[in-house]
């Protein structure tokens, strides 16, 4: 690694401080950023590392207010076993368990698990083997996904360029739930919160972090799940995964969120597919046609067609799940 200095931050204004230095970033639970690190994939790395777990007071599951609140600290172990969550709140708690290893779930937090960097093979290749656009400011670099292995990436177009797909487990489940996320700037909405910007896919200022996550409760009647496909049951990123929430009354939806993740840049918020279950019931039919249409936009680049049949099953799956 490259040699950095590491600062224990104990207030959220002593971190943010410390970042509008400059070449500065957050560790928290470390599981990505160490990685990222390690492998020396970046022309930009950090000279300082800013601490925030050394900060009280920020890991808790709560509801107050009508809603849900996490503090950004709290690890994904905790979310997975929460029966606050796992009540409510369900597609959090399974994407949580869904995350990682058991290991990396015990340390690693919904605050990282959000703001973590792409995965796309040519943006994390060692000592910067692939200067991909993601790391030059300038954009003079080139998306290597889309000259050459191209099987993880988007299928629903490209951003700036790029189609790198957000490798968050948390994602898609708090687009789908209309949660909130808390910076200490700001509160951004779930569903516009992750962008592709620069070397992230979050909304975040070089001096911000996330403090908390929102999520509203449910209406009565209200049902979500979180299904997610991987090549290995362990550690690994989804190559697509779905989030649906469904509110149901009389046996019929009366409302839907359905959000695919690693297919795109951002949550794919896949509207078709939450038009076509709304106003019915769900069954076998029913969400294998929501399926369908999650997938109309859809268009595989050389390698990765296989992935637009699998997100139309992960959605089938996830509402079949809600049922």
């Amino acid at each position: 690694m490259n040699i950095f200095k590491h600062i224990d931050a104990t207030t959220a204004a002593e971190a943010t401080a410390a970042l509008a230095e400059g070449k500065t970033q957050v560790i928290a639970g470390g599981t990505d950023i160490l990685c990222y690190l390690r492998s020396m994939c970046s022309p930009n790395p950090p000279e300082t590392l800013v601490n925030i777990k050394t900060i009280p007071d920020m890991a808790y599951i709560k509801e107050e207010g009508g809603m849900l609140k996490i503090g950004a600290l709290t690890t994904l172990t905790a979310i997975a076993k929460s029966s606050v969550v796992g009540g409510n709140y369900a597609a959090l708690a399974q994407a949580a368990l869904a995350t990682s290893s058991p290991e990396l779930r015990n340390v690693g937090t919904i605050g990282g698990n959000i703001c973590q960097k792409p995965r796309c093979l040519y943006y994390r290749f060692d000592f910067n083997e692939f200067p991909c656009l993601r790391k030059d400011p300038n954009r003079i670099g080139l998306c290597y996904a889309m000259l050459g292995v191209d099987k993880d990436a988007s299928i629903f177009g490209a951003t700036e360029g790029c189609v790198a797909v957000c490798p968050s487990d948390i994602a898609p489940t708090l687009v789908a739930l209309k949660g909130k996320i808390v910076t200490t700037k700001d509160t951004w909405e779930a569903a516009d919160f992750f962008v592709i910007k620069d070397e992230q896919i979050n909304s975040l200022d070089a001096d911000e972090i996330v403090t908390e996550i929102q999520v509203p409760t449910p209406a009565s009647g209200t049902k979500s799940a979180y299904k997610k496909f991987a090549f290995r049951k362990a550690i690994d990123f989804p190559v697509v995964s779905c989030a649906a929430v469904t509110t149901s009354s009389g046996g019929t939806v009366t409302a839907a969120g359905i959000v695919l993740g690693g297919v795109h840049n951002s949550p794919w918020v896949a509207t078709d597919a939450e038009d076509s279950i709304t106003g019915n019931a769900i069954d076998v039919t029913t969400a294998e046609a929501a399926g369908t249409a999650a997938t109309n936009d859809a268009v595989a680049l050389k390698k990765n067609k296989y992935k637009i049949q699998l997100a139309k099953t992960m959605v089938k799956r996830a509402l079949l799940a809600t049922a």
